[in-house]
């Protein structure tokens, strides 16, 4: 015990601070490129339908699926290793994902494309199985800056993917991103392959909770398609009500199983833990008020004046492209400064400044306002991140980390398919009539755009709120002592 939680350092464990950097640039390059990938799609959605014939709502589940099936596996790959080791299951997981891309750069019809972008979700698992691997390879005084940095790549990937997944698009064909992505994912799997070393933390005499995992996965594949499909389905259609309903009502009796389970996959002591539980809690309410307010924004960039600004899907990724700077940037200097003033400081600070962005965008009537208050927004969402991610990773003991972070990850994943319907609802419930070239047009009025950025701030004003009650991992004011040499047997 440490400050009243439960601490994942173990001074047992010698570093080799080296190897440990090396690591971590390939899994920072790792988290970038992968999020990169999963995002290009995005723009490229209008084009698909209409290159396969198909409707808005069906191109839709090209999204949708790929979430639910990633939601479903990572706590399942998680656990698998905390078991057998978290480099081993992220080379099956790069293996996968690698063979996934590779079936989307060539797929010729619209069935196999929807089934490979499916299992590509598994990539979603690399993320928690990264933040694992990292924490176990730094000694507890250097992690808030390995996870700073870690984070911000993972940002900064989200926000490039738009615009550079745009214009190549456009220039050579949505398929091109993934002909061109394949030969860096296989060559950074070669490279984690040869470069890493296995998990020094495992469980090899545990099983795995197969019952509790087909469990699991079902009721979130439920929830997460409930939501992602709601705004197409409608909200209060059967199908929308009763994969919500129904998933929600599954966790129920599973966590009433699950404690009797000697290694269940849904782990309520794990999940009882103060800092666990609020770092899940900060992950779903930032997830909802971060898509929420980043969806708003592009829409309000992509209509036509005067209801927006008339950008076309390229122009748009290039505003948001001060959204990367910023996460890629402010990373690594907050999780140094954590070393020295601690975890919930910076939660505080990181909620205030988004939430002060936020509101900044709620008063933008220029698209260079946008992108300026963005950029403030930004620091503070980037600042969360890596205290959050920290919050956990140094509250749990490291034989259960991998599961911790995917469950995390589960959590921020909700959060995110709950905030984009949200911005939806708003965009289409509050709307205003223009007169255009002659022609009468129903668009989203200003309020629409304003409760979307008020939704924002509301969320991190909650986010500051809820950081009140954790427990700090860090004690201010004490200087780290020089990690340990490895010793050539280590």
């Amino acid at each position: 015990m440490e400050d009243g939680i439960r601490t994942a350092f173990v001074p047992e464990k010698k570093y080799d601070i080296k190897y440990a950097y090396r690591v971590l640039t390939l899994l920072a390059i790792l988290a970038a490129f992968v999020m990169y990938v999963d995002i290009m799609l995005t723009p490229s959605l209008p084009a698909i339908g209409e290159q396969y014939n198909v409707d808005s709502t069906t191109a839709s589940l090209i999204i949708s699926l790929y979430l639910v099936f990633g939601t479903a596996i990572m706590p399942v790959i998680g656990k698998l290793g905390d078991i057998y080791g978290k480099k081993r299951l992220l080379i099956y997981v790069l293996i996968a994902y690698s063979v996934m891309v590779g079936i989307t750069s060539f797929t010729s019809n619209f069935t196999a494309l929807l089934v490979s972008r499916t299992f590509q979700g598994i990539g979603l698992s690399i993320f928690p199985l990264a933040f694992s691997i990292v924490r176990e390879e730094f000694p507890k005084e250097l992690v808030p800056r390995a996870q700073g940095l870690l984070a911000g790549m993972f940002g900064g990937g989200i926000a490039l993917g738009l615009p550079l997944g745009a214009y190549i698009a456009n220039s050579y064909g949505w398929q091109a991103n993934y002909h061109i992505a394949l030969p860096f994912i296989v060559a950074l799997t070669v490279l984690i392959f040869f470069v890493a070393r296995e998990s020094f933390f495992r469980n090899p005499d545990t099983k795995l909770d197969y019952l509790g995992a087909a469990w699991l996965g079902a009721a979130l594949s439920m929830v997460v398609l409930g939501i992602s499909e709601g705004p197409n389905w409608g909200w209060t259609s059967l199908w929308t009500v009763f994969l919500i309903a129904g998933g929600a009502l599954l966790l129920i009796p599973l966590a009433l199983i699950e404690k009797r389970v000697r290694a269940p996959i849904l782990d309520t002591n794990l999940l009882s833990i103060r800092n666990v539980m609020i770092a899940n809690i900060l992950a779903i309410v930032a997830s909802v008020s971060m898509y929420l307010t980043f969806l708003s924004i592009s829409y309000k960039l992509e209509y036509p004046q005067p209801a927006g600004f008339g950008f076309d899907i390229f122009t748009t990724g290039l505003y948001l492209v001060p959204l990367a700077v910023s996460m890629i940037a402010v990373g690594y200097p907050v999780g140094v400064l954590i070393s020295k003033y601690g975890v919930k400081r910076f939660l505080f600070i990181g909620a205030a400044i988004a939430s002060f962005g936020f509101f900044l965008l709620s008063t933008a009537t220029t698209a260079t306002q946008i992108a300026v208050y963005l950029v403030v927004a930004s620091l503070g969402l980037g600042t969360i991140m890596v205290a959050s991610q920290n919050l956990l990773v140094l509250s749990v003991e490291a034989h259960k980390m991998g599961l911790a972070t995917s469950i995390n990850s589960v959590f921020r994943n909700l959060g995110a398919s709950l905030g984009a319907p949200i911005a939806g609802s708003f965009i289409s419930t509050f709307t205003a009539v223009y007169i255009i070239g002659g022609h009468s047009l129903v668009l989203p009025s200003a309020t629409a755009f304003q409760y979307d950025y008020y939704g924002g701030v509301i969320g991190f004003i909650a986010v500051f709120l809820i950081s009140f009650f954790a427990h700090e991992v860090i004690k201010p004011g004490t200087r780290a002592e020089k990690p340990m040499r490895v010793t050539k047997n280590t």
